[in-house]
Protein backbone atom coordinates (compact mmCIF):
# COMPACT_ATOMS: atom_id res chain seq x y z
CA UNK A 1 0.00 0.00 0.00
CA UNK A 2 1.14 3.83 -1.06
CA UNK A 3 1.71 6.16 2.03
CA UNK A 4 -0.14 9.44 0.67
CA UNK A 5 2.38 12.46 0.20
CA UNK A 6 0.75 14.46 2.88
CA UNK A 7 2.42 18.10 3.50
CA UNK A 8 3.85 16.73 7.04
CA UNK A 9 5.40 14.41 4.90
CA UNK A 10 7.15 16.85 2.63
CA UNK A 11 8.04 18.97 5.38
CA UNK A 12 9.77 16.15 7.10
CA UNK A 13 11.78 14.92 3.75
CA UNK A 14 12.84 18.68 3.49
CA UNK A 15 14.07 18.94 6.81
CA UNK A 16 15.96 15.88 6.87
CA UNK A 17 17.19 17.02 2.95
CA UNK A 18 18.35 20.26 5.06
CA UNK A 19 19.93 18.31 7.65
CA UNK A 20 21.93 15.92 5.34
CA UNK A 21 23.20 19.33 3.52
CA UNK A 22 24.14 20.64 6.16
CA UNK A 23 26.37 17.42 7.20
CA UNK A 24 27.84 17.80 3.27
CA UNK A 25 29.21 21.11 3.87
CA UNK A 26 30.85 20.29 7.09
CA UNK A 27 32.86 17.86 5.06
CA UNK A 28 36.25 20.20 4.20
CA UNK A 29 36.41 20.94 7.71
CA UNK A 30 35.84 17.32 9.07
CA UNK A 31 38.88 16.61 6.77
CA UNK A 32 41.04 19.55 7.62
CA UNK A 33 40.54 18.73 11.75
CA UNK A 34 40.69 14.60 11.73
CA UNK A 35 42.53 13.17 13.87
CA UNK A 36 44.30 16.70 15.00
CA UNK A 37 44.08 18.50 18.02
CA UNK A 38 42.28 20.94 19.24
CA UNK A 39 42.70 23.15 22.54
CA UNK A 40 39.79 24.86 24.14
CA UNK A 41 40.17 27.26 26.83
CA UNK A 42 36.71 27.44 28.18
CA UNK A 43 35.31 30.62 29.65
CA UNK A 44 32.63 33.35 30.33
CA UNK A 45 29.28 33.10 30.11
CA UNK A 46 29.91 29.46 28.76
CA UNK A 47 30.67 28.40 32.34
CA UNK A 48 28.48 30.19 34.35
CA UNK A 49 24.94 29.94 31.80
CA UNK A 50 23.59 26.33 32.51
CA UNK A 51 22.25 26.06 28.79
CA UNK A 52 25.74 27.18 27.52
CA UNK A 53 27.34 24.38 29.29
CA UNK A 54 25.56 21.90 28.18
CA UNK A 55 25.62 23.23 25.17
CA UNK A 56 29.56 23.45 25.01
CA UNK A 57 29.65 19.67 26.50
CA UNK A 58 27.78 18.73 23.66
CA UNK A 59 29.80 20.69 21.03
CA UNK A 60 33.39 19.21 22.61
CA UNK A 61 31.85 15.58 22.43
CA UNK A 62 30.87 15.81 18.96
CA UNK A 63 34.25 16.73 18.36
CA UNK A 64 35.49 13.78 20.15
CA UNK A 65 33.10 11.51 18.41
CA UNK A 66 33.92 13.20 15.05
CA UNK A 67 37.39 12.03 15.35
CA UNK A 68 38.81 15.21 16.52
CA UNK A 69 41.08 15.07 19.67
CA UNK A 70 39.69 17.88 22.15
CA UNK A 71 41.58 19.19 24.91
CA UNK A 72 40.12 21.84 27.41
CA UNK A 73 41.66 23.91 29.55
CA UNK A 74 39.74 26.09 32.18
CA UNK A 75 39.77 28.83 34.39
CA UNK A 76 37.04 30.05 36.78
CA UNK A 77 37.47 33.54 38.01
CA UNK A 78 33.65 34.29 38.82
CA UNK A 79 33.42 30.85 40.81
CA UNK A 80 36.31 31.78 42.88
CA UNK A 81 34.87 35.50 43.72
CA UNK A 82 31.79 33.72 44.68
CA UNK A 83 33.61 31.66 47.12
CA UNK A 84 35.79 33.74 48.36
CA UNK A 85 33.05 36.44 49.15
CA UNK A 86 31.19 33.40 50.82
CA UNK A 87 34.37 32.68 53.20
CA UNK A 88 34.85 36.47 53.42
CA UNK A 89 38.14 36.27 52.17
CA UNK A 90 38.86 39.82 51.05
CA UNK A 91 39.81 39.45 46.94
CA UNK A 92 41.24 42.64 44.59
CA UNK A 93 42.36 43.09 41.24
CA UNK A 94 45.61 44.74 40.71
CA UNK A 95 46.60 45.42 36.67
CA UNK A 96 43.92 42.96 35.73
CA UNK A 97 45.08 40.30 37.74
CA UNK A 98 43.69 38.49 41.34
CA UNK A 99 45.82 39.10 43.97
CA UNK A 100 46.12 35.82 45.18
CA UNK A 101 47.63 35.17 48.99
CA UNK A 102 48.23 31.63 50.54
CA UNK A 103 44.79 31.42 51.95
CA UNK A 104 43.44 32.65 48.17
CA UNK A 105 44.64 30.27 46.45
CA UNK A 106 43.85 27.52 48.60
CA UNK A 107 40.16 28.08 47.47
CA UNK A 108 41.38 29.03 44.26
CA UNK A 109 42.59 25.67 43.79
CA UNK A 110 39.86 24.17 45.34
CA UNK A 111 37.13 25.91 43.27
CA UNK A 112 39.20 24.88 40.47
CA UNK A 113 39.95 21.24 40.70
CA UNK A 114 37.36 20.45 42.80
CA UNK A 115 34.66 22.30 41.41
CA UNK A 116 34.85 23.94 38.19
CA UNK A 117 36.87 21.05 36.44
CA UNK A 118 34.07 17.96 38.09
CA UNK A 119 31.28 19.66 37.11
CA UNK A 120 32.59 19.62 33.31
CA UNK A 121 33.63 16.38 33.49
CA UNK A 122 30.23 15.23 34.71
CA UNK A 123 28.68 17.59 31.77
CA UNK A 124 30.72 15.62 29.13
CA UNK A 125 30.46 12.04 30.71
CA UNK A 126 26.64 12.27 30.24
CA UNK A 127 27.63 11.20 26.99
CA UNK A 128 29.81 8.50 27.27
CA UNK A 129 33.02 7.81 29.68
CA UNK A 130 35.66 10.51 27.89
CA UNK A 131 36.40 13.27 29.80
CA UNK A 132 38.98 12.95 32.64
CA UNK A 133 39.98 15.72 35.08
CA UNK A 134 43.64 17.08 35.31
CA UNK A 135 45.49 20.08 36.89
CA UNK A 136 48.61 21.77 35.82
CA UNK A 137 50.27 19.98 39.17
CA UNK A 138 49.39 16.66 37.62
CA UNK A 139 52.57 14.53 35.94
CA UNK A 140 54.51 17.65 35.95
CA UNK A 141 52.03 19.09 33.46
CA UNK A 142 52.87 23.09 34.01
CA UNK A 143 55.57 24.51 35.62
CA UNK A 144 55.21 27.93 36.70
CA UNK A 145 57.78 31.18 36.96
CA UNK A 146 55.88 34.31 39.65
CA UNK A 147 54.53 36.56 38.05
CA UNK A 148 54.03 40.69 39.09
CA UNK A 149 51.08 43.09 37.72
CA UNK A 150 52.06 46.16 36.39
CA UNK A 151 50.32 49.49 37.75
CA UNK A 152 51.10 52.78 36.62
CA UNK A 153 54.34 51.94 34.83
CA UNK A 154 55.50 49.98 37.99
CA UNK A 155 55.83 46.52 38.93
CA UNK A 156 53.61 44.85 41.74
CA UNK A 157 53.39 42.14 44.17
CA UNK A 158 49.85 40.07 43.58
CA UNK A 159 51.52 37.38 45.18
CA UNK A 160 50.75 33.63 44.21
CA UNK A 161 50.29 34.80 40.05
CA UNK A 162 52.13 32.93 37.81
CA UNK A 163 53.03 32.02 33.75
CA UNK A 164 53.04 28.76 32.67
CA UNK A 165 57.27 28.46 32.27
CA UNK A 166 57.32 25.03 30.88
CA UNK A 167 55.19 22.26 29.91
CA UNK A 168 55.00 18.57 30.37
CA UNK A 169 52.20 17.21 27.81
CA UNK A 170 52.98 13.47 28.05
CA UNK A 171 50.42 12.83 30.66
CA UNK A 172 47.46 14.78 27.77
CA UNK A 173 49.02 12.79 24.76
CA UNK A 174 48.26 9.78 26.77
CA UNK A 175 44.70 10.38 27.32
CA UNK A 176 44.78 12.00 23.83
CA UNK A 177 46.01 8.46 22.51
CA UNK A 178 43.53 6.60 24.54
CA UNK A 179 40.18 8.62 23.31
CA UNK A 180 39.91 10.47 26.38
CA UNK A 181 38.88 14.31 26.39
CA UNK A 182 41.41 15.57 29.31
CA UNK A 183 40.20 18.32 31.42
CA UNK A 184 42.70 20.70 32.63
CA UNK A 185 42.60 23.13 35.97
CA UNK A 186 44.83 26.22 35.18
CA UNK A 187 46.66 25.93 38.60
CA UNK A 188 50.52 24.77 38.43
CA UNK A 189 53.49 24.45 40.80
CA UNK A 190 56.46 26.10 40.37
CA UNK A 191 60.32 24.86 40.55
CA UNK A 192 60.24 24.81 44.98
CA UNK A 193 56.77 22.99 44.50
CA UNK A 194 54.59 25.95 45.42
CA UNK A 195 50.99 26.22 44.13
CA UNK A 196 50.01 29.44 41.77
CA UNK A 197 47.16 30.69 39.96
CA UNK A 198 47.76 30.78 36.40
CA UNK A 199 45.89 32.47 33.81
CA UNK A 200 44.05 29.82 31.76
CA UNK A 201 44.40 31.80 28.45
CA UNK A 202 48.04 31.85 28.65
CA UNK A 203 48.21 28.13 30.13
CA UNK A 204 45.90 26.93 26.70
CA UNK A 205 47.96 28.61 24.28
CA UNK A 206 51.41 26.76 26.06
CA UNK A 207 49.85 23.74 25.99
CA UNK A 208 48.31 24.11 22.64
CA UNK A 209 52.23 24.88 21.59
CA UNK A 210 53.34 21.82 23.28
CA UNK A 211 50.77 19.17 21.64
CA UNK A 212 51.44 20.79 18.35
CA UNK A 213 47.97 21.79 17.88
CA UNK A 214 46.03 22.17 14.90
CA UNK A 215 43.71 24.83 16.60
CA UNK A 216 43.73 26.88 19.58
CA UNK A 217 39.97 28.46 20.78
CA UNK A 218 39.97 30.95 23.73
CA UNK A 219 36.16 31.71 24.86
CA UNK A 220 35.17 34.74 25.84
CA UNK A 221 32.03 37.09 26.37
CA UNK A 222 32.62 39.17 23.67
CA UNK A 223 32.15 38.77 19.73
CA UNK A 224 35.75 39.05 18.78
CA UNK A 225 38.40 42.34 18.73
CA UNK A 226 36.71 45.33 17.94
CA UNK A 227 38.58 47.29 15.53
CA UNK A 228 37.50 50.84 17.19
CA UNK A 229 35.49 50.14 20.23
CA UNK A 230 33.94 52.50 21.35
CA UNK A 231 33.18 54.45 18.76
CA UNK A 232 32.70 51.41 15.53
CA UNK A 233 31.00 48.52 16.16
CA UNK A 234 33.32 46.80 13.37
CA UNK A 235 34.77 43.59 14.60
CA UNK A 236 38.04 42.31 13.05
CA UNK A 237 37.18 38.49 11.49
CA UNK A 238 40.65 37.55 10.86
CA UNK A 239 43.91 39.12 11.44
CA UNK A 240 47.95 38.32 10.80
CA UNK A 241 50.32 37.56 13.68
CA UNK A 242 52.28 40.59 12.59
CA UNK A 243 49.52 43.07 12.22
CA UNK A 244 47.73 42.09 15.63
CA UNK A 245 51.35 42.69 17.38
CA UNK A 246 51.22 45.96 16.38
CA UNK A 247 47.93 46.41 18.08
CA UNK A 248 48.47 44.48 21.04
CA UNK A 249 49.74 47.39 22.70
CA UNK A 250 46.58 49.62 22.11
CA UNK A 251 44.72 46.91 23.44
CA UNK A 252 42.02 46.95 26.39
CA UNK A 253 43.03 44.97 29.88
CA UNK A 254 40.09 42.22 29.32
CA UNK A 255 41.75 41.62 25.44
CA UNK A 256 45.58 41.68 26.27
CA UNK A 257 45.53 38.28 27.64
CA UNK A 258 42.90 36.78 25.34
CA UNK A 259 44.70 37.69 21.91
CA UNK A 260 48.26 37.76 23.54
CA UNK A 261 47.49 33.64 23.78
CA UNK A 262 45.94 33.52 20.35
CA UNK A 263 49.36 35.70 19.02
CA UNK A 264 51.29 33.60 21.24
CA UNK A 265 50.43 30.53 19.85
CA UNK A 266 50.63 30.92 16.22
CA UNK A 267 53.87 32.51 16.71
CA UNK A 268 54.90 29.33 18.19
CA UNK A 269 53.38 27.20 15.11
CA UNK A 270 49.84 26.54 15.94
CA UNK A 271 48.40 27.36 12.56
CA UNK A 272 45.31 29.50 14.17
CA UNK A 273 43.95 30.77 16.79
CA UNK A 274 40.38 32.39 17.34
CA UNK A 275 38.72 33.64 20.31
CA UNK A 276 35.38 32.82 20.07
CA UNK A 277 31.81 34.48 21.83
CA UNK A 278 31.32 31.93 24.14
CA UNK A 279 28.10 33.57 24.47
CA UNK A 280 26.44 32.14 21.39
CA UNK A 281 25.06 28.48 21.66
CA UNK A 282 27.17 25.92 20.09
CA UNK A 283 29.80 28.49 19.43
CA UNK A 284 32.97 26.33 19.17
CA UNK A 285 30.79 24.24 16.19
CA UNK A 286 29.95 27.62 14.55
CA UNK A 287 33.47 28.76 14.78
CA UNK A 288 34.62 25.72 13.02
CA UNK A 289 32.30 24.27 10.89
CA UNK A 290 31.16 27.69 8.94
CA UNK A 291 33.58 30.49 6.93
CA UNK A 292 32.00 33.09 8.73
CA UNK A 293 33.14 32.20 13.01
CA UNK A 294 31.93 33.84 16.05
CA UNK A 295 35.25 35.55 16.66
CA UNK A 296 38.53 37.32 15.73
CA UNK A 297 40.69 34.36 13.86
CA UNK A 298 44.73 34.80 14.16
CA UNK A 299 46.00 33.15 11.09
CA UNK A 300 49.28 33.47 9.08
CA UNK A 301 49.23 35.34 5.80
CA UNK A 302 45.79 37.11 6.11
CA UNK A 303 44.67 40.42 5.36
CA UNK A 304 42.82 42.14 8.17
CA UNK A 305 39.22 41.24 7.38
CA UNK A 306 36.47 43.21 9.27
CA UNK A 307 32.70 42.64 9.35
CA UNK A 308 29.53 44.87 11.27
CA UNK A 309 28.83 43.28 14.74
CA UNK A 310 26.30 40.59 15.27
CA UNK A 311 25.07 41.81 18.40
CA UNK A 312 24.75 45.57 19.98
CA UNK A 313 27.81 46.41 21.56
CA UNK A 314 27.91 46.13 25.76
CA UNK A 315 29.84 47.59 28.07
CA UNK A 316 31.75 44.16 28.23
CA UNK A 317 32.80 44.63 24.22
CA UNK A 318 36.20 45.63 24.63
CA UNK A 319 39.23 45.83 21.63
CA UNK A 320 41.56 48.55 20.77
CA UNK A 321 41.57 51.72 22.85
CA UNK A 322 40.32 55.05 21.89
Amino acid sequence: MTTPLTEDLVTHWQEAADKAATLAEALPWLERYHGKTIVVKYGGNAMTDDTLKKAFAEDIVFLRYAGFHPVVVHGGGPQISSMLDRLGIKSEFRGGLRVTTPEAMEVVRMVLVGQVGRELVGLLNQHGPLAVGLSGEDAGLFTATRTNAVVDGEETDIGLVGEVASVRPEAVRDLVDAGRIPVISSVAPDADGIVHNVNADTAAAALAVALEAEKLLVLTDVEGLFRDWPHSADVIGEISPEELAKLMPTLSSGMVPKMGACLSAVENGVPRATVVDGREPHAVLLEIFTDEGVGTQVLPGVPTKVRTALRAPSKKNEGVRP
